[in-house]
């Protein structure tokens, strides 16, 4: 298989012209000249105006006005948004880059409730303000019967039937399926959740994003949080699915080709090619846009999605159990299609990228990375040999991935006189369904008895293996390959496991003949194959479409420009008992894409109370287990990039601050550890010019760059000291290398004034205080 990286006259071919027209220093209309920034945000090209908590001082002076008599192009992301930005001055127009304060339609929370629960009582609130926008499902460790995990499970009901939230009990189903399937997650309205994975509600047109425990707590509080729009992606889908190519392989192929181009970007999902994906697809994909490194991916609400949601309507009217009856209605379907909400055709992207699915053939995932991945027809004949299987999460354990599973199975016996045959001496394969009503569907289509019978082990509805919890975790030495989302080192269990990603027919077909392979339903093109993919549409180029291009995106970038050229102040004002500077020795840990599992393991996740003792010794120990002997109190921990990808745990964050960290330095920071970071009192700061120096004067004697041939924590003998006054940090390189300076972003009053209270819980709580009110008035 090969690749072929086609530039087509999209956005990024103009981009040239642009930069010959405004000047070099401008070295991409989205990418102004780079400078270090305090990690409180979304990476956004427009400068920070209030600081991430703008929506707590109801200042929205960074909101784009209403220009005379005509409203400004939007995309769907920047017009959902709207719906639900509350405060906003009459007249404004929400775009990318904009503080504001959201009310989202539906928060959803999962085991971690009772934890968000504490933290809204600490807050001062006696009341959920709106308990028609909560939803909480128990679905991460309903294997788990221990008298402790028990009592929090009751802890949680009893606290959703004091205040009238809708409660999904465990074995129900995963939170994110129960929001798409029970109408929670509307197309065209706003649905967060405590959870990484919020992305999913995107496949059925709704806006998901992830918040944090400490945001969700402020919305059953205030029914509102903070948020800033990120930068807005395009992705075009040409051409169509060849049989045998499923939406796993697509967001497994986008994860690898495209990496980090749209890291902590919203997606937009656009282009001929979207309206043959059928919804359960859309799902996968939605799904693993978290993996991919977005905040949102979001699909069309179109033809495709009304049909689906006609069936979900019949099926709930024709059903007198269906809880969804008073949800998911077709007089609800005719309101929605009478007037969809769409993006305006002269939106303005930050970037616009393309994929041919007619040119896409089965992909595999890893091992042990979502950022690389091997064309199937490449794995086989290296005969990996797998010692376990997984059909389990909700990225691919709905009805019609597990008739895709049993298929395989099916199509097998046809050559075995109509018997199942059974899976691979040696290997063990787990199923587990989305939810209950998805394994009542395969149960009735007699997929599930199939599976059973070839000798899947099943386990309830609920998220267990993938998330590290459960049964049938890989141990040292063993192979896995999982229909699910994350592959991270340690993430399915043992740390010196390999864990591979791949369609649930993959999945199936590995876990029938013991090693890697697929089903046989693809056939390659007699001519070779090469993917065709680049940035832009993908279509062919129109002169109107060009000039578009060109008035749009120089509009943008002037805006840019204009901005980036203002005035600052020559100091930033220092609250009284904040820092004015912060110093230490540089533990350096050299490697990229460090996620959470990494940081603060998930079999200690949803323990709750955990001693902070326990927290600093567990700090990093997923990704290097030396790390707790080699870091000391005070340190200053610097990282590569993408810190803190993967999941919303907060003791990410709060595991580091056990550990007596007072900053983390990274080249760039995954959104939701920046957001934890900032809620939880703990400083981050993005220097990627001190990366590549660390790098290059401790480089790795290996060229692979693979992170496991590094020393994974190192001492390195440098200072860094950040005058948080003057906004520049100074690293001195050892007691006899070079001492250099950097400038770097205002740290704003208001994130200090939230880091000197202790987090965001502690500053609601004081300002509750300060005003004599509670939350709930």
């Amino acid at each position: 298989m090969t690749y072929r990286l086609v530039r087509s006259l999209g956005t990024r071919s103009l981009g040239l012209t642009r930069r010959r027209l405004l000047g070099a220093r401008i070295q991409h209309y989205l990418r102004p000249v780079p400078l270090p920034r305090i990690a409180t945000s979304p990476a956004t090209s427009a400068p920070i105006q209030h600081g991430v908590f703008a929506s707590q001082q109801r200042t929205f002076a960074s909101v784009t006005p209403l220009s005379s008599g005509t409203r400004p192009p939007q995309t769907l992301t920047e017009k959902i948004v709207q719906r639900y930005a509350v405060g906003l001055p009459e007249g404004k127009v929400v775009r990318s880059g904009d503080y504001i304060s959201i009310s989202p339609e539906r928060c959803m929370t999962h085991d971690n409730s009772w934890p968000v629960a504490s933290k809204f009582m600490a807050m001062g609130a006696t009341r959920v303000h709106n308990p028609q926008q909560i939803v909480c499902a128990l679905d991460h460790d309903i294997q788990n019967t221990s008298e402790s995990n028990l009592r929090k499970y009751q802890q949680i009901e009893s606290f959703a039937k004091q205040h009238g939230l809708s409660f999904w009990p465990a074995g129900r189903g995963i939170g994110h399926q129960i929001m798409v399937e029970e109408g929670f997650a509307w197309p065209g309205t706003m649905a967060v959740a405590s959870d990484s994975h919020s992305n999913h509600y995107g496949g059925v047109g709704c806006l998901g994003t992830p918040v944090v425990r400490t945001d969700a707590a402020s919305i059953w509080a205030t029914s509102r949080t903070w948020w800033q729009i990120p930068p807005i992606a395009k992705v075009n889908f040409v051409g169509t699915l060849p049989v045998g190519v499923t939406g796993k392989d697509v967001i497994v192929a986008l994860c690898a080709l495209f990496k980090d181009d749209v890291l902590n970007h919203a997606i937009e999902f656009a282009g001929p090619g979207v309206e043959h994906l059928p919804i359960d697809t859309r799902l996968t994909i939605a799904n693993m846009s978290t993996e991919w490194g977005a905040l949102s991916g979001l699909f069309p609400i179109d033809r495709t999605l009304e049909r689906w949601l006609r069936y979900k309507a019949t099926e709930a009217a024709m059903s007198p159990d269906r809880t969804t009856r008073q949800r998911i209605t077709h007089e609800r379907v005719d309101e929605l299609f009478a007037n969809p909400p769409v993006a305006d055709p002269d939106a303005v992207y930050a970037k616009q990228l393309y994929l041919n699915l007619s040119t896409l053939s089965p992909h595999v995932s890893g091992p042990n990375s979502v950022k690389v991945a091997t064309p199937l027809n490449e794995l086989i004949p290296q005969n990996i040999k797998i010692n376990r299987a997984y059909i389990v999460s909700c990225t691919n354990s709905r009805a019609s991935d597990l008739a895709a599973a049993a298929k395989v199975f099916k199509d097998a016996a046809k050559a075995n006189a109509g018997t199942i045959p059974k899976i691979a001496d040696g290997v063990q394969f787990y199923i587990a369904a989305a939810s209950a009503p998805e394994q009542e569907f395969a149960e009735a289509a007699g997929d599930w008895q199939t599976l059973l019978d070839a000798g899947a082990q099943p386990l309830p509805a609920g998220c267990g293996p993938c998330i590290g919890l459960g049964t049938g975790l890989l141990e040292d030495g063993e192979v896995g390959i999982s229909a699910s989302n994350r592959n991270f080192v340690g993430r399915m269990g043992s740390r010196k496991s390999l864990t591979y990603l791949g369609s649930p027919e993959v999945v199936a077909a590995s876990a029938l003949s013991g090693i890697i392979s697929g089903p046989g339903t693809y056939q390659a093109p007699a001519n070779g194959s090469s993917i065709e993919y680049g940035f832009g549409t993908g279509m062919e180029s129109t002169t109107e479409g060009q000039l578009s291009n060109i008035v749009q995106q120089l509009d943008s970038l002037i805006e840019r420009v204009e901005s980036a050229d203002s005035p600052s102040k020559s100091s930033t004002e220092i609250l009284p008992g904040f820092p004015e500077k912060i110093s230490g020795e540089i533990v350096f840990c050299d490697a990229d894409n460090i996620n959470t599992d990494g940081i603060y393991p998930g079999k200690l996740t949803y323990q709750d109370n955990v001693p902070k003792e326990e927290m600093a010794r567990a700090a990093m120990s997923n990704y290097d287990p030396e790390f707790n002997v080699i870091a000391k109190p005070n340190d200053i921990l610097v990282a590569g990039f993408n810190f803190g990808c993967g999941s919303s745990r907060e003791q990410a964050a709060t595991a580091l601050l056990a550990k007596q960290i007072p900053l983390v330095v990274a080249g760039s920071f995954g959104n939701i550890f920046a957001r934890n970071s900032i809620n939880n009192a703990l400083l981050s700061l993005e220097v990627p010019r001190l990366i590549k120096r660390l790098r290059a004067r401790f480089a790795s004697p290996s060229s692979s760059g693979d992170a496991t041939e590094r020393q994974l924590t190192r001492r390195t003998g440098w200072t860094l000291t950040w005058d948080v006054k003057h906004s520049v940090v100074e690293v001195r390189e050892g007691e006899d290398g070079e001492t250099w300076t950097e400038k770097v972003g205002e740290l704003p009053a208001n994130v200090q004034a939230v880091i000197a209270a202790g987090g965001l819980e502690a500053w609601v709580k004081g300002e509750i205080g300060k005003s004599g009110t509670t939350p709930t008035q």
